[in-house]
């Protein structure tokens, strides 16, 4: 019974769901570093969802980032305002200390960009919710759809943090 329950659990974890552990303050305040989270593995993907996936410049790693542009999208920060395909797109999960202090210090929590062509067929654009500390795309590039492990689906640990996302 016990051999049945673990391939039973095994499967589930290697094929459906993907248990993991935020690292790094990059996804601050919506994640802290020592979460644990589930993640989904098959799923589509929408703006907004929040991913695991194969760091692309760290071999072995794994990112947890915000999807921001999807296939065929232009992505603008300006001001702290996001803009897709040139229309403006609310960021309620910015609102947050971190930015409040850059933006009181007089500095920009998500320094202006524009992308210089649009998101490839199959590609992503990702960004962590801590924008001045996070690695994502705006440094290594779009993020290939068959690098996205998952899809963050519930927060575990810290017990009194328990969500489903």
């Amino acid at each position: 019974m016990m051999a049945i329950m673990g391939s039973i659990l095994w499967a589930l974890f290697t094929f459906v769901l993907s248990n993991e552990t935020v690292s790094g303050p990059s996804m601050q305040p919506t994640f802290e570093d020592g979460d644990r989270i589930i993640a989904v593995r098959n799923f589509n993907i929408k703006r907004n969802d929040i991913v695991i996936l194969d760091a692309p410049d760290q071999k072995g790693a794994l990112y947890i980032k915000r999807v921001i542009g999807l296939p065929g999208e232009m992505v603008t920060s300006k001001n702290d305002k996001l803009y897709i395909n040139g229309k403006y797109v609310a960021q309620p999960y910015l609102n947050n200390s971190y930015k409040k202090a850059d933006n009181k210090d007089g500095h920009l929590y998500t320094n202006n960009f524009t992308l210089t062509r649009k998101i490839p067929k199959g590609y992503y654009f990702v960004m962590g919710d801590h924008r001045d500390v996070s690695k994502d795309s705006r440094y290594f590039g779009f993020v290939k759809r068959d690098k996205i492990v998952g899809k963050v689906a519930f927060r575990y640990w810290p017990f009194t943090s328990w969500k489903t996302f």
